[in-house]
Formats: structure tokens, sequence, C-alpha cells
């Protein structure tokens, strides 16, 4: 999954039940497992961002696109440094969680620029969702560093607009979009739990950030609907 949103949908306390209450300490193991996860997300959505701008049909397409990568290697960049500070080496920490996200990457390849617009702000928003779920419960320097790679890569507008005016036109392309979407959101969860399964730091960070395994469940209910919404946005509904 990659990890950034466009018009994220934040953790509502009120929500989740949960008033920012930092449960997760500093130092706790499963954090720099977070960071590695987020920064492999941030790479891969780089290069694959920058390689789909080649799809766009239009100039403005190209440049949105590649806008939307250079965030995105800015935030590599921030994880980066955080992981550095832990004494951590950024790829060797990557390494474990290559496999699932390049299998989800391999599995929702776009084969049109619409699916492209789609990915791009459904597909890459569910990790962002995820992630921003837990970041309540995390240490406010932590969680600073998680909200700040998660923030908003700039161009929605663009995507909505392009996407909602071409299904409007077309119940074709509306038809094709919807699945797509349900196939974003299926490929995604799949991915996450096959991580949390692999990886027992990052497992623990996340039943304590939820609560207990109720909660994780719970935290996936409100991935779907979040998902639910940004189809909504588009036209997709």
């Amino acid at each position: 999954m990659g990890a950034h949103s466009s018009d994220a949908v934040t953790s509502d306390p009120s929500i989740t039940g949960v008033a920012d209450d930092p449960r997760i300490a500093y130092d706790h193991p499963g954090v720099s497992e977070l960071f590695a996860v987020l920064a492999y997300g941030e790479i891969s959505a780089f290069y694959r961002l920058a390689e789909d701008a080649r799809m766009a049909p239009t100039l403005q397409g190209r440049v949105a696109l590649a806008s939307m990568a250079a965030a995105e290697m800015n935030h590599f960049e921030t994880l980066v440094q955080a992981l550095s500070g832990r004494g951590i080496d950024v790829y060797t920490a990557m390494d474990p969680y290559v496999r699932a996200l390049d299998e989800y990457h391999a599995s929702t390849n776009p084969s049109t620029w619409l699916e492209t617009l789609v990915k791009a702000h459904v597909g890459d928003g569910l990790a962002a969702d995820f992630y921003r779920e837990i970041a309540h419960t995390l240490d406010p320097a932590v969680a600073a560093t998680v909200r700040e790679v998660l923030a908003e890569t700039g161009h929605s507008e663009f995507v909505v607009h392009e996407v909602a005016t071409r299904v409007k036109a077309s119940s074709q392309d509306k038809a094709r979009l919807m699945l797509w979407g349900r196939r974003l959101l299926g490929e995604a969860i799949t991915q996450a739990q096959y991580v949390l399964a692999q990886r027992e730091e990052l497992t623990d960070l996340v039943i304590t950030a939820s609560g207990d395994l109720n909660g994780v469940a719970a935290l996936f209910d409100r991935m779907q609907e979040q998902h639910a919404e940004r189809m909504k946005v588009l036209g997709l509904v």
C-alpha cells in the first residue's frame, strides 16, 4: 500500500472511543517497524506515480502526478531521518515489507489513465487511513512524523474533477471504476493483514493502539467506511 492520501479522513476520537492518549512509548520496537513500512510505501509510491505520469493524456495530468511523486520522495526523506535518528538503516528496515507492498502494486497495476487516478486517490488513501487511525496513541514526536508523511500530497481537486467528469459522461467507465475501487480495497486489506501476520512488533503496536483484536477489526471496518466516502467524492456510487 502506498502511504499518502487525498482528502484523507482523520481519526475522530468520538468515533474510536479513544481520546488523544499516547500509550505507545517512543522506544516501542514497533515504532521503527512502522517507520520502515511507511518508508517503503512512500518510495514505491514515488516510482509508481512517476511511471504512471506517462499515461496522462494531457500535460496537466503529467505534472499533477509528477508533483505527487515529488511529495512522496520528500516524505521518504523524512522517514530516512527518523530511522537514522534511531540508529537504524532504512534499507535494512524496509526489506521485510518489500514483498507485500510490491505484490499489492503488482495486483493493482492500472491499465488506463482513469484507473491510475482512482488508485492515486483511493488506493493510497486506504493506507493513510490505517496509519492515521493509530496515530493518536503514539508518542507525540512519533505521531507528528506519521502525520507529516501522511499529509496531503496535493492535486486531489484535479483527480476528483477528472474522474467525476468522466464517470458522469460514461456509465461504462463508472461501472469499471466501481469494480476497480472494490479491488483496491480488497487487495489493500489483504496485504495489511499479511504484513501484520508476519511482523510481530508491528502487530503488537497496532493491537496496543486499537485496544484489542476487536479494536483491530473495528479499525478495518472504519477503513472500509472511509474508502466508501472517497469513492462517493469521485462519483463512484
